[in-house]
């Protein structure tokens, strides 16, 4: 059976606690894995879930749900929950969803959420920025707009996710966070499609015919999606550009593998830089 064409697979492995003594999974928890994968939807659109609705005026709010099962998912079953937002109403999303076990479907769904204010749950319209949103998203179409250049246009996006990441989240005093060279480095940062600053990157002139990439940062609601890859190609891609026969970093170790599994290689012992483990990281252009 061919599985239908949905644009979003959230995939996942079915635990001990979700199956019954028969070794099937419960009922109920088929709810749950859409309401996961809902999650990651929202991600997928670049959207950091709560920063968004702040930014829209609303909160999205399951008004109905409904499934039909087909056959069942048993222990340690990889599984893939799929979801595509097929009509936008005044003020609901209609989805529907599908559970997979390989090509085999388990459960089918739609879900009914409503647009609502979130201190009077009374249903407002879908922003239009949201509905152009989903629209473009289901139709394949750019959710994100990687944007270059230089710290007047903007380092006050980039400053501000970089504060967030740096500062608040790992502790690097504010003084080290920023540097001089920010102002001569070529910038690259990614903005949803409510305009928001999700991640950003920048690259300096290491030594002749070397780039050196820095201060890459991605919202902590949006990592693991892909946005933080767009910028460092971004970055990669200028350098090439400019005549770079190189590019290289300090990696924080616990990145190494993102940037290993994105064609760097590293060079050199660790080292320790604001208080974090470091390890130079070069890729050849």
């Amino acid at each position: 059976m061919k599985r239908p064409d949905f644009r979003f697979f959230h995939r996942l492995r079915v635990r001990w606690a979700e199956v019954d003594m028969q070794k099937i999974v419960f009922n109920a928890h088929y709810l749950m894995y859409f309401d996961v994968a809902m999650t990651d939807y929202w991600r997928a659109l670049g959207l950091p879930y709560e920063e968004a609705m702040q930014q829209l005026g609303g909160e999205v709010y399951l008004k109905k749900a409904s499934v039909e099962f087909h056959a069942s998912a048993q222990f340690d079953d990889p599984i893939e929950a799929a979801l595509q937002c097929t009509r936008v109403g005044n003020s609901s999303l209609l989805f529907s969803g599908a559970i997979f076990r390989d090509q085999a479907l388990l459960v089918s769904g739609e879900l009914v959420y409503v647009f609502a204010d979130p201190s009077t749950q009374t249903a407002r319209p879908v922003p239009d920025a949201l509905r152009s949103l989903l629209v473009r998203f289901e139709a394949g179409e750019a959710v994100m707009d990687m944007q270059t250049g230089d710290w007047a246009c903007l380092g006050a996006d980039a400053s501000k996710l970089r504060a967030a990441v740096f500062v608040q989240e790992q502790g690097i005093a504010p003084e080290m966070e920023s540097d001089p060279v920010d102002a001569t480095a070529l910038h690259a940062v990614a903005y949803n499609g409510l305009g928001q600053c999700i991640a950003t990157g920048r690259l300096l002139q290491h030594a002749s015919g070397v780039g050196k990439i820095g201060r890459m940062a991605v919202h902590r609601a949006l990592r693991g999606c892909g946005v933080g890859q767009q910028v460092l190609h971004a970055l990669m891609a200028a350098a090439k550009s400019r005549g770079d026969a190189e590019v290289m970093l300090y990696a924080q170790q616990g990145a190494q593998g993102f940037y290993q599994r994105q064609g760097f290689t590293p060079r050199g012992e660790p080292f320790e830089e604001a208080g974090i483990a470091h390890i130079e990281m070069f890729r050849r252009l």
